[in-house]
């Protein structure tokens, strides 16, 4: 039996991401030498025979239809959060409460104020919080991050960045949470915090921003095949100028609706001595040019991911293997549980979402005032 002290997860939601979690969990435990020994405690769904499937295939030692029961399970210290956004507050809230660490998907809450709200109540209670911007823990957008922050590409002067998606391009998908304005708006909320998230990483704070929110399927099925409709009051696409504290210019898109793209997550930066460009369709790459170099060879290096980026190796061994979108949430995991342990507090924890909401309300707000609006 290991002597590791024991980290008991509660899980919420058997959807898409409550599946990644679960998968997570328990990918983590066995690629990484954690400092505790990660036990999936309890899982919990609306429905019962959903919570109990998943928990069966998943490994959680037991179900319940009710997300309150893990609050006060002794055997739970940290709850995952893999609800749709207008649940996060609530839920976040009373585990903060009954003294549990959290883990919650993005976007943190549908407001700023409910973000700031959530933040310092987890802070106030001393409670680790991580938000799931996995796409941060690719092993070379630290690389990126390195490169930039070294100086390797000089003074950053633009950058130009997009997070596209088709799963709402069928405008006879019924209507669903995703569309409830509640949520805290379409796609600028649901994809649009992804690559907020990532230029801050990258980039850095932003200091203002123009905003357009633009919405193409006005009407959706309330049921699939129904001949009613409800009304979209949310957005298809978002896209927003920036300018940033550091002096660099930019721009963004969030579109979910861009037929034929699965999982666009790009960016281009521009410095004064080279660039970078990185797509999350080719996620195991990112491209490098430098200026200065011979004209008859001058143009950009591709880097292929491997075990010199760590931690690529602590899931394959060679290089141009590849690790995919289920590994990067086990990283997630990983920072996680290091936090908890004791170690440094997650790149992403409610502090920062709640900045990632803060650049999202300010385009929402520019857009609804046409006009530039300060991050002051």
């Amino acid at each position: 039996m290991s002597g590791k002290p024991r980290l008991g997860v509660g899980l919420i939601g058997t959807g898409f991401m409550g599946k990644t979690h679960g998968l997570a969990f328990n990918l983590a435990a066995r690629a990484f030498d954690l400092p505790m020994r990660v036990e999936l405690a309890a899982l919990a769904d609306i429905r019962l025979d959903a919570a109990r499937a998943a928990a069966d295939r998943l490994g959680f030692s037991r179900a319940t239809d009710d997300w309150r029961d893990l609050l006060t399970d002794p055997s739970v210290q940290v709850i995952a959060i893999t609800t749709p956004n207008a649940l996060h507050k609530e839920m976040a809230l009373a585990a903060i409460a009954a003294g549990r660490h959290v883990y919650c998907e993005k976007p943190l809450a549908p407001t700023l104020a409910d973000c700031r709200e959530m933040t310092d109540a987890a802070e106030r209670a001393g409670l680790v919080t991580q938000v799931g911007f996995n796409y941060l823990r690719n092993p070379l957008i630290a690389l990126a991050k390195d490169i930039i922050d070294s100086g390797e590409i000089g003074e950053i002067r633009s950058v130009r960045a997009i997070h596209a998606e088709d799963f709402m391009a069928d405008a006879t998908i019924p209507w669903s949470w995703r569309l409830d304005p509640a949520g805290g708006g379409g796609a600028i909320a649901d994809i649009g915090s992804h690559i907020v998230a990532a230029l801050r990483h990258l980039v850095g704070p932003v200091r203002r921003v123009l905003g357009q929110l633009s919405t193409h399927v006005a009407q959706r099925p309330v049921a699939r095949g129904s001949a009613e409709t409800r009304a979209v009051e949310v957005d298809d696409v978002a896209r927003a100028l920036l300018d940033f504290e550091s002096g660099a210019s930019g721009s963004f898109e969030a579109n979910w609706i861009a037929t034929g793209r699965h999982m666009q997550h790009d960016f281009e930066i521009y410095g004064s001595k080279g660039s970078l460009a990185f797509t999350q369709e080719r996620m195991n790459e990112i491209r490098l040019f430098k200026v200065g170099e011979p004209d008859v060879t001058r143009g950009f290096k591709t880097i292929w991911s491997g075990p010199a980026h760590e931690p690529y190796g602590a899931f394959c061994v060679a290089p141009g293997h590849h690790i995919g979108f289920n590994e990067l949430k086990a990283i997630e995991v990983k920072e996680l549980v290091e936090a908890i342990a004791g170690g440094a507090k997650p790149a992403t924890d409610f502090r920062e979402a709640s900045e990632v909401e803060r650049v999202m309300a300010a385009v929402q707000r520019s857009a609804a005032e046409s006009r530039w609006v300060e991050l002051d």
